[in-house]
């Protein structure tokens, strides 16, 4: 097996690599706190960071970035490694790779979408022009989707949405939802219910600001009232809408930020390396090489996962087993990240950003956090380990 890029991807790499440093804002590592495999402090959720995140966004657009996975007949550029390797490259320098419209929205409207929704929406995905948000989880349903009492009612060409979501990251700076709600609620359970796209605009549509454990508003929560959602923004068919769902997840869980693992190591190691390399901090210093070497090795290990899984969606294959193996493991590392970071810092990781003292900006502290939702996020650790167990394994259910 030869696991050597080709000459053309080491080129697009170098490309990539050269197009981010040149376009990022000087100070943008003092700006972004974004810690690998986790939600709370993600750019393009916060508002701070809109101007440059969409214009960012519409850069890479411009460039066919955004779309490079995407079938040659959906617009896009037939290559998923080479969309892999510009995600690893943009998420190291902690930059804005794509948003929930172009790595869950697009792709699963190419899967699943209309001829009328692919030709309406695809094309400004693809250019980065438009962001969607997830709703999904509510104030009583969030791992178990089935309990959702969020309704859609059909009248004409229409649905009246009524309800309300929770958690729902970027809401107040997004263009549309992409949202899970019941059409059928005498079907209960999994079935009856449909996957839609509602703007933002329409007029019974309220956003409030959550204000997460880091700090930061990047979560909301959003009530429907009475809003009149044309029929034409439906995703997939009518009440096959946990059906769909499952779909993007699949795309959704291959969203890890993996560039940022490496990037995270390599400011440890720089600063192992400043602080303890003098002999009398011997003892430490074995202390925190042992710590990293064990965190670099999950890394190689984490990239297997994340190059298998690309490699399967090159072969047109969707991965569901290898994307809840990298979902979970990317998580679970991402909170083993944050805990040996403590450790090798010590007391001043506790420093919050904006702190004299605090090292790599203070965002050590704000990872350890904020990784603690990696984990719930997409479906918890124990989802994705009982998908492994009852799919992969074969074993029963508990």
């Amino acid at each position: 097996m030869n696991f050597a890029f080709s000459e053309e991807e080491i080129r697009f790499r170098s490309e990539v690599d050269t197009f981010v440093r040149r376009e990022l804002p000087p100070d943008w590592d003092e700006r972004s706190f974004y810690w690998p495999a986790a939600y709370g402090a993600i750019a393009v959720f916060e508002e701070e960071h809109q101007a440059f995140c969409r214009a960012f966004l519409r850069q890479l657009g411009a460039r066919g970035w955004l779309s490079l996975g995407w079938p040659e007949a959906c617009g896009g550029g037939g290559s998923m490694m080479k969309q892999a390797i510009a995600d690893d490259v943009i998420s190291y320098y902690r930059a804005p790779s794509g948003n929930i419209a172009t790595v869950i929205g697009g792709p699963t409207i190419i899967f699943v979408g209309s001829e009328e929704m692919k030709r309406e929406f695809l094309p400004p995905i693809a250019r980065g022009e438009i962001n969607f948000w997830l709703g999904y989880s509510e104030p009583n349903a969030g791992s178990d989707l089935a309990s959702l009492k969020t309704t859609a009612v059909s009248d004409g060409d229409d649905f009246i949405v009524n309800g309300q979501k929770i958690w729902s990251s970027g809401a107040h700076v997004s263009d549309y939802a992409w949202l899970l709600a019941r059409t059928d609620p005498a079907a209960g359970g999994h079935r009856g219910a449909t996957l839609l796209l509602v703007d933002n605009n329409l007029p019974g549509v309220t956003i409030r600001p959550i204000e997460n454990i880091v700090g930061f508003h990047s979560f909301n929560e959003v009530f429907f009232d009475d809003v009149r959602v044309p029929k034409r923004f439906m995703v997939g068919g009518l009440n096959k809408g946990f059906y769909n769902v499952m779909v993007a997840l699949q795309f959704e869980r291959l969203v890890v930020g993996i560039g940022a693992f490496r990037r995270i190591l390599d400011e440890l190691v720089g600063y192992v390396k400043e602080r303890y390399g003098r002999k009398k901090d011997r003892v430490k210093n074995t202390l925190a090489r042992n710590a990293l070497a064990s965190i670099a090795i999950d890394i190689e290990v984490l990239y297997g996962l994340y190059w298998q899984n690309v490699w399967m969606m090159e072969q047109g294959r969707v991965p569901e087993l290898e994307a809840s193996a990298m979902k979970l493991f990317s998580t679970e590392l991402s909170r083993k990240l944050a805990g040996v970071a403590v450790d090798v810092l010590g007391l001043p990781a506790q420093l919050d950003r904006g702190s004299l003292y605090a090292p790599l900006q203070g965002r050590v502290m704000a990872g350890y956090l904020d990784a603690v939702s990696g984990p719930i996020g997409a479906g918890t650790s124990e989802i994705q380990r009982g998908i492994i167990a009852t799919r992969g394994l074969g074993l029963p259910r508990a």
